[in-house]
């Protein structure tokens, strides 16, 4: 099947013509599959270390000013080191010394040192506060720091082993025993696990080159998937007439620690994963594409409290064109 018989019109030139190369960049790589030996790619990647946003983005980050926020790195939403080097990673910045600056940095003082998660705070004796660690951001921490080649570093593995190793996922039925780390923040850890804990593991596992996949981590992933699966994406589990969060169905990029339908099915999507309880999430996708093939950012909460604002609500938006091309090409392409 031709997956563009799915769309309302082809909005692909219109991304092409973007000023940022970031979406030039993943417009050709994603939805018209230039091959990776293309110098067009080659140049494109370049030009994101190089203009527009990426840059500019470093460039703040390397004020006097920004380097006295460091110690907040997380609780300075959405401005903080975690949310700068989140957004770098999804606009594909390349791994350059800043960023190694900062990865060093979030290592060094935001993962607890005995189980390898990201905690919120640094404790005094150095590494993440172990009462503080959380997987949203845990999840988080792991894809940026896989796209910025960091898979095979020994921290890195330690974090992917919290995420397999510690990850529950509860369905309306309380973990046993209630021992460390299930024994505190019940948003986390409660009686239904927090969305955003399962979607931003996903994300992470998905993140990682499959040859790193052992078979716990498959096993996890595995089950992660079905968890979202049989929640239809955005439904109760229990009651499938009843959405979980209406606000998911308002896209939105970047999304930070929070999630929408779109960015779930990207994650499923880029795994191959094609299932018929996907279909009222991909049906959501394509009735809110415009008669021009071009689709509106509709959530705006993390993105304009970045360090540089991203994009205007209401406003027609290259990354959630792209993202909604993405999904629709990945699950409808034979």
């Amino acid at each position: 099947m031709d997956w563009r018989t799915q769309l309302k019109a082809d909005p692909a030139d219109w991304l092409l013509a973007s000023q940022n190369p970031s979406i030039r960049y993943f417009t050709y790589k994603d939805v018209l599959d230039v091959d990776p030996g293309n110098p067009v790619l080659a140049k494109e990647s370049e030009l994101i270390a190089s203009t527009g946003y990426v840059p500019a983005l470093l460039e703040a980050m390397d004020e006097a000013e920004y380097h006295k926020t460091y110690s907040r790195y997380y609780v300075y939403k959405y401005k903080g080191l975690v949310w700068s080097l989140l957004t770098l990673a999804e606009l594909g910045a390349n791994r350059s010394p800043a960023i190694e600056g900062i990865a060093e940095y979030l290592f060094e003082h935001a993962q607890e040192r005995t189980d390898g998660g990201f905690a919120m705070h640094s404790c005094k004796a150095g590494g993440g506060r172990n009462t503080e660690v959380i997987p949203c951001l845990t999840g988080n921490m792991v894809y940026a720091l896989t796209k910025f080649g960091y898979q095979d570093d020994p921290r890195l593995k330690k974090a992917v082993s919290y995420l397999v190793h510690f990850l529950v996922l509860n369905d309306g039925e309380e973990v046993e025993p209630q021992v460390p780390p299930y024994n505190r923040y019940e948003e986390c850890w409660g009686k239904h696990t927090c969305h955003m804990a399962v979607v931003k593991t996903l994300k992470a596992f998905a993140a990682l080159d499959p040859s790193l996949w052992d078979v716990d981590l498959k096993t996890t992933l595995d089950k992660t998937v079905e968890f979202v699966l049989i929640h239809h994406i955005y439904k109760r589990s229990h009651n499938l007439n009843r959405n979980t969060k209406p606000g998911w169905l308002n896209f939105g990029f970047p999304l930070m620690y929070q999630t929408d339908v779109l960015e779930i099915l990207d994650i499923l999507t880029s795994l191959g994963v094609k299932d018929e309880r996907m279909e009222e999430a991909i049906a959501v996708v394509k009735a809110n594409q415009q008669d021009n093939g071009r689709w509106r950012v509709e959530n705006t909460y993390g993105s304009d409290r970045l360090l540089i604002p991203i994009g205007t609500k209401g406003e027609e938006s290259e990354w959630v064109t792209l993202r909604a091309l993405r999904v629709l090409k990945r699950y409808y392409q034979s």
